[in-house]
C-alpha cells in the first residue's frame, strides 16, 4: 500500500504520537520520581519512544516488506541521529539559554519528526526518489 507524501506524513505523525507519549512518560518520571537531570531524562525516553516508533512505521506508516536485519539498524541510525539532535537541543535550551525542559522538548519533537520523516521515508524503508512526492 503506497500513499501519497501527505497523507503518509499524516499518518507518520499520528502512529509517532504513541512513541512520543512513552517518550514524555518516561521523561516526566525520570525527572520528578528519579531525580535525574532533564537532559539525561529525555535521552531515556526518547529511547523508549524509537523501539515504539519502528514497530509502528514498519508496519503501518510504511507497511514495509523489508526484512527487520535491513530496515531496523537503519531505523535506528536514523533514531540514533535524532537522539544527538535531541540531546544537543535540549542541552542548549534547558542549560545555555535556560528555557524551560518543556518548552525545548516539544521544539526538539517537532524538528525531529520532520528529520525522521524524510530520512525514514527515502532511507530505511526505501521509497525511490521518483516515488517520493
Amino acid at each position: 500500500m503506497m500513499y501519497n507524501i501527505g497523507k503518509q506524513f499524516i499518518i507518520f505523525a499520528a502512529v509517532g504520537v504513541i512513541g512520543t507519549i512513552a517518550h514524555y512518560i518516561v521523561l516526566l518520571t525520570a525527572v520528578y520520581l528519579f531525580i535525574l537531570d532533564p537532559v539525561l531524562a529525555s535521552t531515556l525516553g526518547f529511547l523508549a519512544g524509537a523501539q515504539i516508533n519502528y514497530i509502528l512505521n514498519y508496519v503501518i506508516t510504511f507497511n514495509s516488506n523489508k526484512r527487520h536485519r535491513d530496515a531496523m539498524p537503519r531505523f535506528m541510525i536514523v533514531a540514533t541521529t535524532g537522539l544527538i539532535l535531541n540531546y544537543v537541543i535540549m542541552s542548549i535550551g534547558v542549560n545555555y539559554l535556560l528555557i524551560n525542559y518543556m518548552i525545548v522538548q516539544v521544539l526538539a519533537t517537532l524538528l525531529i519528526l520532520v528529520w525522521n520523516f524524510v530520512v525514514n521515508r527515502i532511507w530505511t524503508f526505501g521509497i525511490k526518489k521518483e516515488e517520493f512526492l
